[in-house]
């Protein structure tokens, strides 16, 4: 088998087709990667929005494979890259960009943090306009990067003799890529070393081209350079990117309150609060004496007789933590899923609640924590635990999945006899108040007790949500008269007019922030821009000269490439409720999801002569299958086991998918468009995630079953030709 010819053209001077197919995949999925990091950080409206990245990555990289014909100049992509940086690097300008978000946040439809509605509707519009045509720009530079990297990969596709070595060793270089970035996620490297290694990585390229090596040199020796401008917050104490986001801590301003203020994503998060007796007791201008006791992160612990054990799930910082202590709590298991947010709070917490030997420290995602504990806790207590960001390829955010039915129940079955749960959430709308008071409702069968805690120097407030043993919150009351009063004044003075009929959040609709079940007026204006893009990157890169586009081969990649990536989705939805939402679960899904189709490629390869037909049998019924089973009754199995297991039956679809797949591409003559018409349906599938807004997550499988069905109605005839299967295989 000779894998290793070189490929030799006007443009490229490849000595290995092998090695340029393995870098470049590399380069593309680590480049992918980055861009759905960095600018769902910088531009934080992409975070809620991440599909939008991707969508653009392969919109370029499909686009570049149809035209792999065409010339490929590394400076295409270098360019776009560069000014992309520059304009980050820039404060004023990354400022301009930044603000992308508070536009587009204005409709009120997608709540994010710190976006706020417009009432005026001129002004709304105006905003609107502004927004969408500063992510017309951005997304215009982000498809121009990868065009070139697309037409590099097409065209070694094509020329490789060995179609399914070939493919497996694009799968086996997006796996090592997808995985340097989440170890450089989980090093906490910043912007600078992504950069730096993307630049490693495109300089081999530079050197195989034929064209502009040095203007292209240059351009990498300005990436780099402006990587780290960019990667640069004025008047920070520190800048930590955890595998999760961007952290950043500066000290608090006059009019701030706490010691510490924690940005993440460049958007206000949460204060390192001193509220040690002797700290509010010195200063009783600032820390008014009649609250003194009563704040946020005292009042949980007010409202039990005796909490000896805590369970905090959002720990952050620590400033719950310290309101145990202050309390004398004896045990206390603290929760939090970003490590970072634990570090700073151990280094710079005031009362030094972490160094306690009454803590006891969780790294996880909340939900997980409670299907895998087998203790139980007088106290529950959720801190502000929200989210900025969303899971990988998913709409759903971090926190979505620790407020739904389910989860809730999970932690009620923690709670000791007379045990109680205390909820707060800093709620942007009211119908986020009434989604969680109704699920609170249905899990205890009582209406919880819902008050708002005003901000003030003790704290930022929120919405307080009380439950469990309501009786003996009462007496806990009766006997405090100074709470009691306290919550009656924040109930006169907040009322809460809730309808009591919001949808309450589930596993299969946990959209904890949306208000109804519908798709977001702003996706709605995106779909309509990527309309827009699609046409003109279609025209710039002339991709309307190749008939391919429209035949029957390339509709049947197109369906098993949008099937593909939904069930994606899926999976990681799926897994995320059974292993918890950490970005060690969102990888290991994603590279089961690939070493899945490295398995197809070798089944493929051992049984040429397989007959198609039961292949697509077994990929809808196993579909079918997961759409009936509730991955959710494991939960109770040891983690490793219960990984096992999920990762097994969630890929599984994949490996017959992945079959089906590998057949098709080893007979098509050109594998440039198969692979380019794959990318768009992928991109189309990215796309229509946003369907679950309205059907759920569970019913996307039945939406991938129709995508199946129909790439096996275009299936290409040469399929069932079992001869020139025989001969495409082993060539």
């Amino acid at each position: 088998m000779n894998t290793s010819k070189p490929l030799q053209d006007n443009d490229l001077n490849i000595p290995s087709q092998t090695w340029g197919i393995f870098l470049i995949s590399i380069l593309g999925l680590f480049l992918e990667t980055l861009f759905i990091r960095w600018i769902g950080t910088e531009i934080r409206i992409f975070a809620y929005l991440q599909n939008t990245i991707l969508v653009v990555c392969f919109l370029g990289l499909g686009l570049g494979a149809f035209t792999s014909s065409r010339s490929i100049e590394i400076k295409q992509t270098l360019f776009p890259l560069t000014v992309f940086l520059f304009l980050m690097a820039i404060p004023v300008t990354r400022l301009a960009l930044g603000s992308t978000s508070e536009m587009l946040s204005t409709l009120g439809d997608l709540v994010i943090w710190s976006g706020g509605e417009a009432s005026d509707v001129t002004k709304r519009i105006i905003l609107l306009i502004g927004g969408l045509i500063l992510t017309y720009g951005v997304l215009i530079l982000i498809v121009d990067t990868f065009v070139p990297l697309g037409r590099i990969l097409g065209r070694l596709m094509n020329a490789n003799p060995n179609p399914i070595w070939a493919y497996s060793v694009n799968i086996f270089g997006s796996i090592l890529g997808t995985w340097s970035f989440v170890l450089l996620s989980f090093f906490y490297q910043p912007p600078f070393v992504w950069f730096f290694i993307t630049a490693i990585l495109s300089a081999v390229f530079v050197l195989w081209s034929n064209r502009d090596k040095r203007l292209n040199f240059v351009l990498l020796a300005m990436i780099v350079v402006l990587s780290w401008f960019a990667s640069r917050v004025s008047g920070a104490l520190d800048v930590i990117w955890s595998p999760y986001q961007k952290l950043v801590v500066r000290e608090s301003q006059a009019d701030e309150i706490g010691k510490y203020q924690i940005e993440v994503n460049n958007a206000s998060y949460q204060e390192i609060m001193d509220l040690g007796d002797g700290y509010v007791s010195a200063d009783p201008q600032q820390f008014p004496p009649e609250l003194q006791g009563l704040s946020q992160y005292d009042i949980p612990f007010l409202l039990h007789p005796d909490p000896e054990s805590v369970l905090v799930v959002g720990a952050g910082t620590g400033n719950d933590i310290a309101g145990a202590l202050r309390h004398s709590t004896q045990t206390i298991t603290a929760v939090d899923i970003d490590p970072a947010i634990i570090t700073i709070g151990e280094k710079l917490h005031p009362e030094k609640p972490y160094s306690s030997s009454n803590v006891r420290v969780v790294n996880d995602d909340a939900r997980s924590f409670f299907a895998t504990t087998d203790e139980k806790y007088d106290l529950i207590s959720f801190g502000l635990l929200d989210s900025h960001t969303t899971t990988a390829l998913t709409n759903a955010r971090l926190d979505h999945y620790v407020y739904t039915r389910e989860s809730i129940n999970q932690a009620k079955s923690r709670l000791e006899e007379g045990g109680v749960m205390v909820l707060s959430f800093y709620a942007q709308r009211l119908f986020i108040v009434d989604r969680i008071q109704g699920v609170l409702d249905e899990v205890f069968n009582q209406p919880p007790l819902v008050f708002i805690v005003e901000p003030n120097s003790y704290g930022r407030g929120g919405v307080m949500f009380v439950t469990g043993d309501l009786e003996s919150i009462q007496k806990q009351l009766a006997q405090n008269s100074r709470l009691a009063a306290y919550i009656r004044q924040q109930q006169a003075a907040y009322p809460l007019p809730l309808t009591h009929n919001t949808k309450i959040a589930t596993d299969d609709w946990p959209y904890l922030y949306l208000e109804s079940p519908k798709i977001p007026v702003l996706y709605y204006l995106l779909i309509g821009l990527m309309i827009v893009i699609f046409i003109r990157s279609y025209r710039k890169w002339q991709a309307g000269n190749n008939p391919a586009l429209l035949t029957r081969t390339s509709r049947h990649f197109f369906f098993l490439g949008a099937a593909f990536l939904l069930l994606e989705v899926q999976n990681i939805s799926k897994a995320s409720v059974v292993l918890g939402n950490t970005w060690q679960v969102n990888a290991v899904i994603i590279s089961s999801i690939l070493g899945m189709a490295l398995l197809a490629n070798w089944i493929a390869y051992q049984f040429p002569k397989l007959s198609i037909t039961p292949v697509y049998v077994m990929l809808i019924a196993t579909c079918l299958g997961l759409y009936l089973v509730d991955l959710a009754r494991f939960g109770f199995l040891p983690y490793f086991t219960k990984a096992i297991i999920i990762g097994t039956l969630t890929s599984l679809p994949m490996l017959f998918s992945g079959i089906i797949f590998i057949r098709s591409f080893a007979v098509v003559k050109e594998k440039n468009n198969a692979l380019g018409a794959n990318l768009m349906g992928a991109l189309v599938g990215a796309l229509l995630q946003s369907i679950t807004f309205i059907i759920g997550i569970k019913a996307l499988l039945l939406v991938v079953a129709g995508f199946y069905l129909l790439s096996l109605l275009t299936a290409p005839s040469l399929i069932e030709q079992k001869a020139r299967l025989i001969k495409g295989f082993a060539k």
